[in-house]
């Protein structure tokens, strides 16, 4: 059990490392309390291997990929829709101060996420040969380890990116990672894909520099005008 745990614990962790797990969580925490973030990470992953670990212990057989992925797409995209409708509120009340419905969205978004993803599918298939609550402990463990650093980086990028920003960002990530699950892993389309997520990661950078530049013409504009102030 011990060297299963291991085992699934290191595969995961290295898997997880510039996954698209990592920029979901990071994208969460830009949104949402860390810890909230992170206890919908752990549920969301010991639910999602638990399934996985089960059925490769037990049937040894695949997750239906297909169906998973269009689910998946689909609730990136509302989040989207949602993050956006955020970042355009006249509200300045944070997100992170009341997070409704937080967990429920992050544990639903990573459950689908993982579902289809190749992590998922490297614990079944070390089910198949390894102690299954083993592998279990560690693939979930893993997980939680990997996608903790990105909840770092997150709440480094909370601290120092206006609330707007964030909020549209957050957006257009949730739109990249939509499309792509959409078109690549539901309908097959990579070249699509790739063309439409190049586009919105474009897009979300332009939204980025212009933010950035409009702030420092402001703060200019202010400190220009603060001694005649005086």
């Amino acid at each position: 059990m011990l060297a299963a745990t291991l085992l699934s614990l290191g595969v995961v962790f290295l898997a997880e490392l510039g996954d698209r797990s990592q920029l979901i969580t990071m994208t969460y925490a830009l949104r949402y309390r860390w810890w909230v973030v992170l206890s919908g990470v752990a549920i969301a992953a010991c639910l999602a291997h638990g399934v996985s670990v089960t059925i490769g212990h037990f049937l040894g057989t695949a997750l239906p990929a297909r169906p998973l992925a269009f689910a998946s797409a689909l609730a990136f995209l509302i989040f989207a829709v949602w993050a956006w409708r955020e970042g355009n509120s006249d509200d300045d009340a944070s997100a992170t101060d009341e997070p409704r419905f937080a967990l429920l969205a992050v544990i639903s978004t990573f459950l689908l996420a993982e579902m289809s993803d190749k992590t998922t599918l490297a614990t079944l298939m070390l089910a198949s040969d390894h102690d299954w609550i083993g592998v279990w402990a560690g693939s979930t463990l893993g997980m939680v380890l990997a996608d903790g650093l990105a909840i770092g980086v997150g709440v480094l990028l909370h601290r120092r990116l206006p609330r707007q920003l964030l909020h549209v960002l957050a957006s257009l990530l949730f739109l990249m990672f939509g499309l792509w699950i959409l078109l690549d892993s539901a309908l097959g389309w990579r070249p699509a894909a790739i063309v439409a997520t190049t586009t919105v990661a474009l897009v979300a950078a332009a939204v980025a520099v212009a933010q950035v530049l409009r702030r420092r013409r402001t703060s200019a504009s202010i400190a220009g005008r603060s001694p005649e102030i005086v």
